[in-house]
């Protein structure tokens, strides 16, 4: 077994790819001809979107939906970056709202938090040891 995707449920998943393209200079894989499911090239394990109607034929009890206006999920993504500061930077200035600023934390590990605009929780950290 190996780990495959990680599938964020989300309003609009073409302006998310757009989003996550600007925010983190990752690029579009495919994003379907109906705009319910899109990806992005982010090495081994692929980021995905796809929008809450997708999600609620997935799901037909429900689900909890990711948004910007209440505390994020306890769950987040963990994007690895030599300059966490530059990388911040970059995602506020793409729309990103700022949880956390850059912090060297005691084992020498920089990180930083973000929400995207649909709520998601980004972490923006160094290598662990590096």
């Amino acid at each position: 077994m190996k780990f495959g995707y990680t599938i964020v449920y989300v309003s609009n998943v073409a302006s998310s790819l757009a989003f996550f393209e600007k925010a983190f200079g990752f690029s579009r894989r495919f994003l379907h001809e109906a705009g319910d499911y899109g990806e992005l090239e982010t090495g081994e394990t692929t980021l995905a979107f796809a929008s809450h109607t997708l999600g609620s034929s997935n799901f037909p009890a429900g689900y909890v939906a990711v948004n910007s206006t209440s505390k994020p999920l306890g769950i987040e993504l963990v994007f690895v970056t030599q300059s966490v500061q530059e990388s911040h930077k970059t995602a506020i200035s793409a729309g990103a709202v700022e949880v956390s600023p850059p912090e060297t934390k005691p084992w020498g590990q920089v990180v930083s938090y973000v929400r995207c605009p649909e709520g998601t929780l980004i972490e923006l950290c160094t290598p662990v040891g590096g």
